[in-house]
């Protein structure tokens, strides 16, 4: 069984800077980081593919958000920078042991998850 555990959440100003991590306990592949807010659905915003080392983002972070892996600790981080007050969410940290892409955006498509770490962005 595969455990997850989100780190790094907090308050910030638009603009300013979080970076969350998520260190895994037994083997992952993909491993991803969905936000949900009150008010839509649970949205993929970064995946980390194991092996190719691919990197996936959602159109609206782009050029803000980096997603990265360290193998030695078994940990993914996201660097998010650029923060706007629409990236105000829980972020969730959730892995899959299939090593591809498919449907990387997609909550249900991952078989892990971390408990959540709220990220507030006050404009």
């Amino acid at each position: 069984q595969v455990q997850l555990m989100e780190f790094g959440g907090g308050s910030v100003q638009a603009g300013g800077s979080l970076r969350l991590s998520c260190p895994a306990s037994g083997y992952t592949s993909t491993m991803g980081w969905i936000r949900q807010t009150p008010w839509k659905e649970r949205e993929g915003v970064a995946a980390f593919v194991t092996g190719s080392d691919s990197r996936y983002y959602t159109d609206s972070v782009k050029g803000r958000f980096s997603i990265s892996r360290y193998y030695a600790k078994n940990t993914v981080y996201l660097q998010m920078n650029s923060l706007k007050p629409e990236d105000t969410a829980i972020y969730y940290c959730a892995a899959r042991s299939t090593r591809n892409a498919y449907a990387w955006h997609y909550a249900g498509a991952y078989d892990y998850w971390g408990q959540g770490t709220q990220v507030t962005v006050s404009s």
